[in-house]
């Protein structure tokens, strides 16, 4: 993996900003963990982190956001965000402000805020629909995951590279009924499988992580979601692949309208998330990347986050305390 460089529009500054944009988040949503209703927690996530990006020296754009302007009235795709329009540095925005509202709502594991960072036209600006996804962590040979081939040689690749058999080889999976055959695959390997329930963002982040033993990503998950987790391999190592899914005509025009000719194209890693990237999550719930917002008995407030840069392969974990003012 060739060393990238830094950008001099994200200035270091934006790293630790950043932090501050999920931190304001996760704790607009942590209000509304347990309380059944997704689109509240959702909504107090989106209106935090909108606050906190207004307040920042910036030219930006979400590139990946809640959707297309007539169905998110906030943080949509192509909405201008920052203090310093026409003036700051231009940057592309691709963000999840409560990634697994479901979780949030059920109080279960994994939920986030979510935000990734680059220079402008360094994101691909996926459509909000279906993505086909493959991803191993770092240390492998380039080139060791193909989206064109099957999990069966998927799997056996990664186990020859690891020197391992197939069946000792773990794999993350979405529990969703689209991946019946998949999971049927990979049990016939032998393979163990992870299955979550939400929250394909932290699923692909596992596997850069040796404490979660998950050794691949596979499946189907939003095509959003995938720019946001190829940002955060960027960071760490790792190798992505991934494949847009269209379901209907409606969807393939969307795609056409965001400047995606080719439907078929099989995205890599730097093909999603190019050049110096700043990627940054802080835990809504407790999870195996974060633990979640909690509230102490005298109010404060405590927050776990990480944030990680491209050109310094820089991975630091922020635990916050924010107290209430006096």
């Amino acid at each position: 993996m060739t060393a990238t460089p830094a950008s001099t529009v994200l200035d270091r500054v934006l790293v630790l900003e950043m932090v501050r944009v999920t931190e304001a988040a996760a704790i607009g949503a942590s209000t509304l963990i347990g309380r059944g209703d997704e689109k509240a927690a959702d909504h107090a996530a989106v209106e935090a982190m909108r606050a906190a990006l207004n307040e920042l020296y910036m030219d930006g754009t979400v590139v990946i956001g809640e959707g297309e302007r007539d169905e998110a009235p906030m943080l949509f795709i192509g909405e201008k965000v920052g203090a310093a329009q026409g003036k700051g540095p231009k940057i592309d925005i691709a963000l999840d402000p409560l990634e697994g509202t479901t979780i949030c709502a059920k109080a279960g594991p994994n939920s986030l805020a979510v935000l990734a960072v680059a220079e402008e036209g360094n994101l691909l600006n996926a459509p909000d629909v279906y993505m086909d996804k493959l991803a191993v962590g770092p240390g492998y040979p380039e080139g060791i995951i193909d989206l064109a081939k099957s999990p069966t040689e998927n799997v056996k690749a990664v186990a020859a590279a690891k020197g391992v058999a197939p069946d000792e080889i773990i794999v993350c999976v979405l529990d969703r009924p689209r991946h019946a055959d998949l999971i049927a695959e990979l049990r016939g390997l032998g393979c163990g499988i992870q299955l979550i329930p939400d929250g394909d963002v932290a699923g692909v982040i596992a596997v850069t992580n040796p404490d979660t033993t998950i050794d691949m990503y596979m499946g189907q998950g939003g095509a959003p979601e995938g720019v946001l987790a190829a940002a955060a391999l960027r960071c760490v190592g790792g190798q992505f692949n991934g494949r847009l899914v269209f379901r209907n005509d409606d969807e393939k025009a969307r795609a056409r309208k965001w400047g995606i000719a080719d439907l078929n194209k099989i995205y890599a890693l730097e093909e999603l998330a190019k050049g110096d990237c700043i990627f940054a999550a802080t835990g809504v719930t407790d999870g195996s990347l974060l633990d979640g917002v909690k509230r102490r008995a005298d109010g404060t407030l405590t927050t776990h986050t990480v944030v990680m840069r491209a050109s310094s392969g820089t991975v630091r974990w922020v635990r916050g305390e924010h107290r209430r003012s006096r």
